[in-house]
């Protein structure tokens, strides 16, 4: 559903006293929170996709496959690498985990990096904003995306053998993929898990023309017959075709007084990166020979087609122990550790550059018993990485870094109101190597960041909560902020960095209203946050670059990261209401809306600001079968900074039937679903990538899944 903390809500009864953790359906349970948490008692905006949910909105990315959640867009450089954007916000400012460890990858570098987390694997997915974030690191000011897979097992299976799997078929890009996973007991409390997924698809079929029609102007008004001819490209976008595979196994121990396990896996992804096409005539220089200027169209990838071969091989430890104490319930214990590489392939083979990365977290936790409405967790953090880049778009000096944080987050339910406050330590190093081929000489800054929060809710009236949080953040700056010095094709600028960067500091506040009753749901939040020293990335004359790097001329745009005051506020609504009921078979309807407003003090409208969206469906179903129609539509985005272009709008209009055909078993089921009926042409405001490369066309999926 594209509502679905309301959606799930509505289908209850009328709000009972809270059951214990384990009475309560895992839907309605926030993982990422840590302690037993409810959709309805969280402070912040929640989101949970799983179950039939999941499988309909399930993509290669999860940027994709959450776009349709409130407060969410993604960065959608092309089907094969979209993270999320949280309230406006992307990159460093919002964490991607995968069972509260981070993804050890280089998406947060650029935004043609794909995520090292295969949404396929995926048991649900949260996104969490407001005071749970801080559990996670202090740079998650947009909020926490945590992929729950459950590699690793923490029950024993009452079956022999019990398996799952998914199989999917789309036709917008001729998608085919599989996945499946498998638990045996092995006896004397111990578990063994194997998993594996495959995914394949051409390039994608898109609604109509590939370019903007302010680019397809600017084509044929080159009088170059080549670039003239971009103007006719429609349909299929090119160089947007992927291949992956992941395979992994683990082994657990599970036991009255706690479980242990750990688990190994390899993914390997190779996906083609669609290039901004060049649709300007190139100047001729006088004296240049015919020929000359075509290594600068390849280097910016105007109409080279460059493949990214992403590996990872990583290993996960989870540990948890039943302390069941008067003082403290339990003690978890999770970490990782992975090693990364990238190769960015030309059309003729030969690699232009690598992208390495060895990383490592760990957490301990340390969980509360809960005593007279009391409750919480405390617990410690680190996390390092080693970064390097090689060839001839080395844009990074090799760089480390190293965070370590101390955290808490307590609450105290005294019936009618409740109070939850947090606060995070976190002490960050990073530092750069010496690099004589950008100039840089080795140095090392070191950040200490506190960040805290506090919030209530009140119960206004039976089944409804009033709540205001309050958060205060600081950020250490990344390294690619602060020693950036080279070409970026990804962003297609030259990108200059600044060690001499300071925190990154905000005030956050935070309104909501929930209310929920017999058959309805209401949500909504409302946020303001404002930035002391906001880091940005902002274009300057050439001459700025050319001064810092001592080099004669570059091949991109200069932007420089600066630091500045910003704003932002916004707000999140969604309800659902259960309009009939004819016996078991119940008709719902559920709307949503998001909007979210950027302001950098001095440079204007913040980039890359999705604009007001509405979303709303019908469903129609009981235990066997469910039908449902949506649309979504997003706003023209007219509020832009003097570097970007205006987004028109689009309404994209889907349909679902889901079938259950195993009684009481909802982990098996078929789905046909229809995406983009109409077929339009609609381009995500927040991609960088948007004038060049729209989202798919009419796509018509079938969805198997499989579990006993």
């Amino acid at each position: 559903m594209l509502v679905a903390p309301a959606a799930a809500l509505a289908q209850a009864p009328a709000p009972q006293p809270t059951p214990a953790y384990h009475d309560r359906p895992a839907s309605d349970i926030i993982v990422t929170a840590l302690v037993n948490r409810s959709l309805e008692d969280a402070l912040g905006g929640v989101s949970v996709v799983a179950g039939d949910q999941l499988a309909r909105e399930l993509r290669g990315t999860i940027g994709e496959t959450l776009s349709r959640q409130p407060g969410v867009s993604a960065t959608s450089f092309g089907p094969n690498a979209s993270r999320p954007v949280l309230r406006g916000l992307q990159g460093e400012r919002v964490r991607v985990l995968t069972d509260g460890i981070g993804s050890f990858d280089v998406s947060n570098t650029s935004v043609d990096h794909a995520v090292a987390i295969n949404p396929l694997t995926a048991e649900r997915i949260e996104v969490v904003r407001g005071p749970a974030a801080l559990l996670y690191g202090s740079s998650a000011i947009g909020g926490v995306v945590n992929v729950v897979d459950a590699r690793i097992p923490h029950k024993i299976p009452d079956e022999a053998v019990h398996v799952e799997g998914i199989a999917t078929y789309g036709s917008a890009a001729d998608e085919r993929t599989l996945s499946g996973k498998a638990e045996a007991p092995l006896g004397g409390g111990f578990v063994a898990h194997v998993d594996g997924s495959w995914s394949k698809s051409n390039n994608l079929r898109t609604g109509g023309f590939i370019l903007t029609p302010a680019l397809r102007a600017k084509a044929l008004a080159s009088g170059d017959p080549d670039i003239a001819e971009l103007a006719t490209l429609k349909g299929k976008l090119p160089n947007s075709a992927a291949e992956s595979w992941e395979v992994a196994g683990a082994l657990a121990y599970i036991g009255t007084g706690g479980d242990i396990g750990f688990s190994v896996n390899h993914i390997d992804n190779k996906y083609g990166v669609p290039a901004r096409l060049e649709v300007e005539e190139e100047e001729h220089h006088e004296g240049e020979e015919e020929g000359e200027g075509e290594g600068e169209e390849e280097h910016g990838h105007g109409h080279e087609n460059i493949t990214l071969a992403i590996r990872q091989t990583r290993a996960d430890l989870r540990a948890e122990l039943h302390a069941d104490g008067a003082f403290v319930d339990r003690i978890r214990l999770r970490a990782g550790y992975a090693d990364y590489t990238h190769a960015e392939i030309e059309e003729d083979g030969t690699v232009g550059t690598r992208f390495f990365a060895k990383g490592m977290e760990g957490r301990a936790e340390l969980v509360q018993t809960k005593r007279d409405g009391w409750d919480g967790v405390s617990g410690v953090q680190i996390f390092t990485r080693d970064f390097y880049v090689v060839g001839e778009e080395k844009f990074l000096p090799k760089n480390s870094t190293t965070q370590f944080g101390l955290f808490t987050l307590q609450s105290l339910d005294m019936g009618k109101l409740r109070i939850e406050g947090g606060a995070r330590f976190e002490h960050a190093r990073v530092s750069a190597a010496e690099d004589a081929d950008l100039g840089v000489l080795a140095q090392q800054r070191s950040f200490d960041a506190l960040s805290f929060s506090a919030g209530a809710s009140l119960e206004a009236a039976p089944g409804w909560r009033l709540g205001v949080n309050a958060v205060r953040s600081e950020r250490a700056p990344a390294a690619e902020e602060l020693f950036a010095r080279g070409p970026h094709a990804g962003t297609q600028a030259f990108e200059l960095g600044n060690p001499a960067f300071g925190k990154e500091k905000s005030w956050g506040v935070e309104g909501s209203v929930k209310g929920a009753g017999a058959g309805y749901a209401v949500a909504l939040n409302a946020y303001h946050n404002w930035f002391d020293g906001y880091i940005y990335d902002a274009e300057v004359d050439e001459s700025v670059c050319l001064a810092e790097t001592g080099l004669s001329e570059i091949e991109f745009p200069c932007f420089a990261y600066s630091q500045a005051n910003a704003r932002t506020y916004g707000f999140e609504a969604e309800a659902s209401v259960t309009a009939a009921r004819w016996g078991e078979t119940a008709l719902n309807l559920d709307a949503s809306a998001d909007y979210v407003r950027a302001t950098i003090k001095g440079a204007g409208p913040a980039p890359r600001i999705p604009p007001l969206r509405v979303m709303g469906g019908a469903e129609l179903g009981n235990d066997v079968w469910t039908v449902r129609a949506e649309a979504e539509h997003s706003f023209a985005q007219k509020r832009v900074n003097a570097r970007e272009t205006e987004t028109g709008a689009f309404t994209l209009v889907n349909a679902s039937v889901t079938w259950r055909p195993v009684p009481n078993n909802r982990a098996t089921s078929v789905t046909l679903s229809a995406n983009n009926i109409f077929d339009v042409t609609a381009r995500r405001h927040a991609s960088y990538l948007k004038d060049y490369a729209p989202l798919g066309g009419r796509d018509v999926r079938v969805t198997a899944r499989v579990g006993f």
